[in-house]
C-alpha cells in the first residue's frame, strides 16, 4: 500500500511538471507572437531546430535556463513574466507592456514627446466623450 501512495505523489509531481511546461509554452508562444516573429526566426537566433521551438512552446520540451534567458531579451520580457513571478505587471494589458518596453530604449527626449502624446490622446478622448 505504501508503494501505492508513492507512485501517485510520483505521478502527481510528473503532471504538475507537465502543466508548468504547458503553461510556459503558452507564454513563450503568445510572447513570440506578439512580437511578431516566426517560429523560424526564433529558432535560427536562438540556434536550435524549428522542431525543438515547436516542442518548447508545447510543453512537450523543457526550456533550460541558458535557452530562457535568451528567449526573454528576444522577447524583451523579464525571465519572471514566464514563470508566473510577476504577477504585479501581468495585470497590465499586454499592448501596455510592449509599449513600455519600447520606450525603454528611447532617449529622454524622445520620452518626453511619447508622454505629450499620451497627454493630448487622452484629451482627445475626453473630449469625444463629453
Amino acid at each position: 500500500m505504501v508503494e501505492s501512495s508513492a507512485m501517485t505523489g510520483r505521478e502527481q509531481k510528473r503532471s504538475d511538471s507537465k502543466e508548468q511546461r504547458v503553461r510556459l509554452g503558452k507564454k513563450l508562444r503568445e510572447a513570440r507572437s506578439y512580437v511578431g516573429f516566426t517560429q523560424d526566426e526564433v529558432a535560427s537566433a536562438l540556434g536550435i531546430p524549428r522542431t525543438s521551438l515547436s516542442e518548447l512552446e508545447a510543453g512537450k520540451r523543457r526550456v533550460d535556463v541558458q535557452e530562457l534567458t535568451r528567449l526573454s531579451k528576444l522577447y524583451r520580457q523579464p525571465i519572471s513574466f514566464f514563470l508566473d513571478e510577476d504577477k504585479d505587471s501581468s495585470e497590465l494589458p499586454a499592448d501596455v507592456m510592449h509599449l513600455a518596453r519600447q520606450a525603454v530604449d528611447l532617449s529622454d527626449q524622445d520620452r518626453d514627446e511619447l508622454q505629450k502624446f499620451a497627454a493630448y490622446l487622452r484629451g482627445r478622448a475626453q473630449l469625444s466623450d463629453e
